[in-house]
């Protein structure tokens, strides 16, 4: 007898890599996995460009950056791996997203570094900052949503989602809250746009999350629940 393919509390499936490789639509999931991931990326760099901080991870990443002489890009990447190692108590499954977050993240934040200009005006910053927290919680929530794997960051939230039954806005909160006083106490780039992005990225996830979800309706090899088929 073949065994369903369970569903989570937060509507995504924790599928294995082979898994994911068999699984339906594959090429259009591949295609919204890069979207969201060049978007996720892009974003922080224009939230660090209006001048008016990073986001929590990038207070930490910058910090660390500026210590070891590295672009926050390759620091981003790095520390991705290190993150992977507190996956092991939450069970969360590497996919095939989690290897494409953790290095091209950190690859299109370098990009958006160098090709998108500094804030030179308080107004400029402050759109700035507004579209860089929309474009990132929309961007990631499109990535999850394709279901090839959460990336290292995400992975927590969604693991922990699951393990302690808690919708992912929360849970993203207590996670952004915790990195930034660490970023802040190495000395990274602390400002108002750290904090609208550490209280509003978890919400605005929460919200788009469902409306970009791609529901696993097959994977070749194993059934999919009639839960699962009809989110």
């Amino acid at each position: 007898m073949r065994t369903p393919v369970p569903s989570s509390p937060t509507g995504l499936d924790n599928l294995t890599v082979g898994e994911q490789l068999r699984i339906d639509r594959l090429p259009l999931r591949l295609a919204q996995m890069m979207t969201g991931l060049t978007g996720f990326g892009l974003s922080l760099a224009l939230l660090l460009e209006s001048g008016l901080g990073g986001a929590p991870w990038d207070v930490l990443h910058a910090a660390l950056a500026a210590h070891l002489h590295l672009s926050v890009g390759t620091v981003s990447i790095a520390l991705s791996f290190v993150l992977l190692l507190l996956w092991i108590p939450l069970r969360e499954r590497v996919g095939i997203g989690t290897v494409a977050n953790s290095i091209w993240v950190g690859a299109s934040l370098d990009l958006g570094m160098w090709l998108l200009p500094e804030a030179r005006t308080l107004p400029a910053a402050l759109a700035m900052m507004a579209l860089a927290v929309v474009i990132n919680g929309v961007s990631a929530a499109v990535y999850i949503g394709a279901q090839l794997g959460a990336g290292p960051r995400d992975g927590l939230m969604t693991g922990l989602g699951r393990v302690l039954r808690r919708p992912v806005g929360p849970v993203r909160i207590a996670l952004e809250v915790l990195v930034l006083l660490t970023g802040w106490a190495l000395g990274g780039p602390l400002g108002l746009g750290t904090v609208v992005y550490a209280l509003g990225l978890g919400p605005i996830i929460q919200l788009a999350l469902p409306h970009v979800t791609m529901p696993v309706r097959s994977v070749r090899g194993r059934e999919v629940s009639a839960a699962a088929s009809v989110r």
